[in-house]
């Protein structure tokens, strides 16, 4: 059958901020009407969502899949199937593999697995500098050319003033966005956590929540300078936030996001040195993370993702200080997402803005919405039912969760790329 009718859904539309039961036809793979009546074609097969909520399917930027490299911690199927499980229907990966994706042929090598291994979209980017060293740009043109949508270090801070504003002027006279990471590396150098009084009763080393707002600041005045298009990898402080409002008066064109660990965790629940819960940045004070959400909720901050860093037990199950950073998320974004929903800090419409509408159309998607002609990118899910996390069952090689037998609600009944499923739960 060509056509689909999902019938008795609650429709959570980002674009009209709306939440409303109603119908949804696809056709082809695409959206044809979505709305309290709709008539029933005569080759549609029927899908009666039974009252749970329907909204476009997850983009989610900033995945890390560890081909090449690294394929044991994950691979392009298990992040994709993961992926599905999770909602998310469009994977945008990361370049810091081994070797990272800073040439037009790596960056066909990756995107030939993906196409070939994920069962939902997977979207490259591309390194802003050869081999992320921070030195010399890569062929932005090139890897434009072969696929790349965006290019970044990833967390590795490009140091050279002179380096990055070439790499800005050049992507811009591209159209290319940049995302990069806001950090001061002198003074992150080292950190494992936020300064202040956990970490000093823990004698970790700390970084000032400042160091984000110095990081900002430099990447804003060379914005100022290019004129580049621009995101914000994570902005997790509420020191950042002003510094990023002005920005934005001045009409720079700059975007900004923060992971899911930032906005449902603080610094309190790395608890007794739980490896588990060190990501980069690390986790913040809980006034950050309380500023962050309003963020969020305002629009000041655009993008929710996951951050999804794979690492395999050998790189966690070391002192704190030695252990490897991030977090796998892919699973656990939605049913943690429920967590600022079930505390009424943000509502359904506003959470799929920042997971679905925003990063799509950042990176000028046509999917992310539940607009006639959008691509069918759809999650079906049940935002109230709870259960204990157990990250034996992720579909992760990797399982290295903050959430892992932690009580969560929100289930992903089932996820759809082009109106075909790739996730139906048992």
């Amino acid at each position: 059958m060509t056509a689909q009718l999902f019938t008795n859904a609650r429709l959570i539309n980002p674009e009209a901020r709306t939440e409303a039961l109603g119908a949804l036809l696809v056709r082809d793979g695409r959206i044809v009407a979505a709305g309290a009546e709709i008539a029933v074609p005569e080759d549609a097969e029927l899908v009666d969502c039974g009252g749970k909520c329907l909204a476009p399917g997850i983009v989610d930027i900033g995945v890390k899949v560890c081909e090449p490299g690294e394929r044991h911690k994950e691979s392009y199927r298990s992040a994709g199937l993961a992926a599905a499980a999770g909602g998310v229907t469009t994977m945008v990966t990361r370049p810091d593999t081994t070797p990272a994706i800073d040439s037009p042929e790596t960056l066909e090598f990756v995107t030939r697995r993906a196409n070939a291994a994920a069962p939902v979209n997977v979207l490259p980017m591309a390194a802003l500098t050869k081999g992320r060293g921070g030195r010399e740009m890569t062929e932005i043109g090139f890897l434009m050319d072969a696929g790349a949508v965006a290019f970044t270090d990833c967390d590795h801070v490009v140091q050279n003033t002179k380096v990055f504003s070439r790499a800005l002027t050049y992507a811009r006279s591209l159209d290319a966005l940049v995302i990069a990471h806001p950090q001061d590396p002198g003074l992150s150098d080292g950190a494992c956590v936020t300064s202040g009084k956990f970490a000093s009763l823990r004698g970790l080393p700390a970084v000032s929540p400042m160091a984000e707002r110095m990081g900002l600041d430099r990447d804003i005045a060379l914005l100022e300078m290019t004129g580049a298009r621009y995101h914000a990898d994570q902005i997790t402080t509420a020191r950042a936030l002003p510094a990023l409002e002005r920005a934005r008066k001045n009409g720079l064109d700059i975007t900004a996001g923060v992971s899911i660990h930032h906005l449902t965790l603080n610094e309190l629940d790395v608890a007794d040195y739980r490896t588990f819960f060190k990501v980069k940045p690390p986790l913040r004070s809980e006034d950050d993370r309380l500023a962050v959400i309003d963020a969020v909720r305002t629009g000041l901050i655009d993008i929710i993702s996951s951050m999804h860093t794979p690492q395999d037990e050998e790189s966690k199950r070391l002192p704190f200080e030695e252990a490897a950073s991030g977090a796998v998320a892919l699973e656990t974004l939605l049913p943690a997402a429920m967590r600022l929903y079930h505390g009424d800090q943000l509502d359904l419409p506003t959470l799929f803005a920042a997971l679905s509408l925003n990063p799509a159309t950042r990176l000028g998607l046509e999917c992310g919405r539940l607009a006639p002609g959008a691509p069918a990118d759809l999650v079906l899910f049940d935002p109230d039912v709870p259960f204990v996390l157990d990250r034996a069952i992720l579909h992760s090689k990797s399982r290295n969760t903050p959430f892992d037998g932690q009580r969560m609600q929100g289930r992903v009944l089932a996820t759809y790329v082009a109106g075909n499923p790739v996730y139906r739960r048992a």
